[in-house]
């Protein structure tokens, strides 16, 4: 989940306007912002807290932010609250997913490196991936994300685009596609018995439905069923917005876009993203934990982990957010190494 907390409760109909202070925004300013005149890039705009954050350190020093976000709702939003930026310049927003982004990001006049090698080409002084899914998209009945509010089986980021849906996956797919989904999204040790429960009681039409029939399926104490729930309403997610391919993808294209010296800065809120990020600050790719070596054995990798244990939200923090209990922050700069695919090539 992508975080901001709100400054009156959003409830079901919540609106942008709403939201106050992004999670460990200090925090992230400090951590990714090392020229204050380069160009960095946020590719999870959301409500707009983290890039509003950024501008403030980047625009009077002349630095620019390219703003991305999949959702068209959140781009929408954010030419209202940052229109003065986008007006000067400082700013520039782009709809588009993380494996499309260094095409939007050619289109929009940043250059970036070739074949993964820094150099001339890759402009960028830090990027910012604050991945899940938004608070608002959390809120918002009709996009189908939460289980507290009554909703549609949608689940979709971009519901302009794509025509796959949480309800398409309940009522169309096989048990052992189901249980697949559950199993490798949300590491749900019952996903067989819950999938089979989920075929049983098609169709399936809203998030309400949904969570009874999970919380019912195999017995529990509340605070279990509730996470179990949770990690059936992941998993769905996941799937229907292909969240890890993106993430792959934008993982392995990071050292193309980030000049040597700048930052790459991760917010995850759950293990299967965090792993894949901590595998590429340590060893340049999501499925290796050691880097490549020279013939002396120096290290290749493309990247230079700076937090060697992920920064948390304080306790104060939480007390005023919940959400931020989960949120993970690592970061790591870019090493003069290219990436392994480039130095294998």
């Amino acid at each position: 989940v992508r975080l901001c907390s709100p400054s009156s409760a959003a409830g079901p109909a919540g609106g942008w306007e709403e939201y106050h202070v992004p999670v460990l925004r200090d925090e992230l300013v400090r951590w990714l912002v090392t020229d204050p005149a380069g160009t960095y890039a946020d590719l999870t705009l959301g409500g707009g807290g983290h890039s509003a954050a950024l501008l403030d350190v980047l625009a009077p020093a002349g630095g620019r932010l390219v703003c991305a976000d999949r959702d068209g709702d959140a781009i929408r939003q954010a030419r209202r609250r940052l229109g003065t930026h986008v007006e000067s310049g400082a700013a520039t927003l782009l709809q588009t997913s993380f494996g499309r982004f260094p095409a939007a990001l050619s289109r929009a006049g940043v250059g970036v490196g070739a074949g993964g090698a820094p150099g001339e080409g890759a402009r960028l002084s830090g990027v910012l991936l604050d991945l899940g899914v938004s608070s608002h998209q959390i809120d918002e009945a009709s996009r189908g994300f939460s289980m507290r509010f009554e909703g549609p089986l949608d689940m979709r980021m971009d519901q302009a685009s794509g025509e796959l849906t949480a309800a398409t996956i309940l009522n169309e797919w096989s048990a052992a596609e189901i249980a697949d989904v559950l199993w490798r999204h949300g590491e749900e040790r019952l996903s067989r018995p819950l999938s089979r429960a989920l075929v049983a009681a098609r169709p399936l039409r809203s998030t309400a439905q949904l969570a009874s029939v999970v919380k019912a399926a195999q017995p529990g104490a509340p605070k279990e069923l509730t996470k179990r729930a949770a990690r059936v309403f992941q998993a769905l997610r996941i799937e229907v917005n292909a969240e890890m391919d993106e993430l792959e993808a934008i993982l392995a294209a990071a050292a193309s876009l980030v000049r040597p010296g700048g930052r790459l800065a991760v917010m995850s809120y759950h293990s299967l993203e965090d792993r894949r990020v901590k595998r590429l600050l340590r060893s340049g790719a999501t499925g290796g934990d050691s880097p490549p070596r020279d013939f002396y054995g120096n290290s290749l990798a493309p990247w230079t982990p700076l937090t060697r244990q992920p920064v948390f939200a304080s306790d104060a923090e939480i007390e005023a957010n919940p959400r931020a209990r989960s949120v993970r922050l690592r970061v790591g700069e870019r090493s003069s190494h290219p990436a392994p695919e480039a130095a294998a090539g």
